[in-house]
């Protein structure tokens, strides 16, 4: 009759000092994650009934009302009526406030510990953030799809180029503003985030020549300083409108003011979760 023997580094118990090994845990790929939190993602956008207005329903009811007064259907603007014009602006507009909405979203699962969750997952801090983005991102080409699609049925008359190069540019843009609101999601507090955002961008709409244009007047020249300006000449720009070194400057700076900003409190927070 054997007797059970304890050696140190063994559990008491075994046999002949032989320890059975702990069950490995399994291994959940990065890219599986990745694919199942843009998932999650992309359903949660849908289910968000405030999102969806903001994206594929504001956008349109705004083109239908500024678009179609008086008679701009039948008036010029380039290679296009206004109607077309005032259509590529609304475009924009829905792309911007979704990727804004999109990256400022990290501010409210912040408050509510989501990102410390996501430190038990596979998934790092960064992919976490394009995540975030490719999500908007997604959302944002479908309010570019429905905003000029609703302008198509309803007199918006441009070639067939200048819709493909509008609605890519409007879409692709927007990468501007997702950085914008991903920086102002770690930087405004969780609870009132979307609502500054709101106006601030109606305002930069305004301030930046993308709802009326800028004309030669001395506001013009200021107009230049504002982050909806280069976009705004750039969606524009299909239709006949001038591209001037200004607009891509314009553009590039504001992309990189914000996204070195966004990276900035990204770091900051990421280093204390």
């Amino acid at each position: 009759m054997s007797a059970t023997t304890s050696t140190p580094g063994t559990t008491s118990g075994t046999t002949s000092g032989v320890t059975s090994a702990p069950a490995a845990r399994p291994r959940i790929r990065t890219s599986t994650a990745v694919r199942a939190y843009l998932a999650v993602e992309l359903r949660r956008s849908l289910r968000n009934r405030r999102t969806l207005i903001f994206s594929m329903v504001m956008p349109p009811v705004l083109f239908l009302i500024f678009g179609l007064q008086g008679d701009y259907a039948n008036q010029s603007a380039g290679h296009g009526n206004v109607t077309a014009w005032i259509a590529v602006s609304m475009t924009l507009y829905g792309a911007m406030v979704t990727a804004t909405a999109g990256g400022a979203s990290v501010s409210v699962e912040r408050a509510q510990g989501w990102t410390r969750q996501l430190r038990l997952t596979p998934l790092r801090p960064a992919v976490y953030v394009a995540v975030k983005l490719a999500a908007a991102m997604a959302l944002g080409a479908a309010s570019v799809l429905v905003t000029l699609v609703v302008a198509a049925v309803t007199g918006a008359q441009m070639p067939a180029t200048a819709w493909v190069l509008c609605a890519l540019l409007a879409w692709v843009g927007s990468l501007v503003f997702a950085a914008f609101g991903l920086f102002m999601g770690y930087l405004l507090p969780a609870e009132n985030v979307m609502q500054i955002l709101g106006p601030v961008l109606a305002l930069l709409s305004f301030a930046g020549g993308l709802f009326v244009p800028l004309g030669d007047g001395w506001w013009a020249t200021v107009a230049q300083l504002f982050p909806t300006y280069g976009l705004a000449e750039l969606v524009h720009a299909p239709l006949g409108g001038e591209l001037g070194i200004t607009a891509v400057v314009n553009v590039v700076a504001w992309a990189v003011i914000f996204s070195v900003g966004a990276a900035w409190r990204f770091r900051k927070d990421t280093a204390r979760v």
